[in-house]
């Protein structure tokens, strides 16, 4: 890839996030200026897309500025923070749409325990449950597996500030081996750890 801006197999307009697939020693990346998500091998100039792709929009086959990904093995999927969609959703490999995880199906804002403003990063842990960054309403959500309603486990809803407790626009996660929970902070200029919940 040469950095140029572009919506070629070769090219990527702001991308945000981006996994490693062991499996296949490859990499994925969320093309959010291209509102897809793109595979490339080790080594290989040109992508396939794999998810999006379709123009901009909430419907099922579409995505709407993608940012964080997570790849989930299990289901062989790939978890996406669709993040101007306002919601994460589950595009299995090899497939042509997603299956709503959380949000709202049509793209509406929202700060109630199952909504979203603007979410920009996914994990799931060992035992499927679900951890999300809501950006916009300054928390992580965390969705016991298989459940829709979620529950604030760092931050306060809507809520921005600096002490401890509070959040101030987070960015992305990361769980370590504990399950403790890492938060990049990003108008805080901080990294946050909590504890396992």
């Amino acid at each position: 890839m040469i950095g140029t801006s572009g919506s070629a197999l070769n090219q990527l307009n702001s991308p945000y996030g981006i996994i490693h697939d062991p499996v296949q020693n490859g990499i994925f990346v969320a093309d959010r200026g291209n509102d897809r998500i793109m595979y490339y091998r080790i080594g290989a100039t040109n992508g396939t897309i794999v998810a999006g792709g379709n123009g901009q929009g909430v419907n099922n086959t579409q995505l709407y500025s993608p940012a964080g990904i997570y790849r989930d093995e299990l289901s062989n999927s790939l978890i996406i923070a669709n993040r101007d969609a306002n919601n994460v959703v589950k595009w299995i490999l090899g497939t042509s749409s997603w299956i709503l995880i959380a949000g709202n199906l049509n793209g509406v804002v929202g700060n109630t325990a199952n909504s979203f403003q603007t979410p920009t990063d996914v994990i799931l842990d060992p035992m499927g449950n679900v951890y999300i960054v809501d950006y916009g309403n300054a928390r992580v959500q965390f969705f016991v597996a298989g459940e829709s309603a979620g529950k604030t486990i760092a931050g306060m809803t809507s809520v921005f500030g600096s002490n401890a407790f509070l959040l101030n626009y987070p960015g992305s996660i990361v769980l370590d081996n504990q399950l403790n929970l890492y938060v990049s902070d990003y108008r805080n200029h901080r990294v946050q750890k909590f504890m396992r919940y």
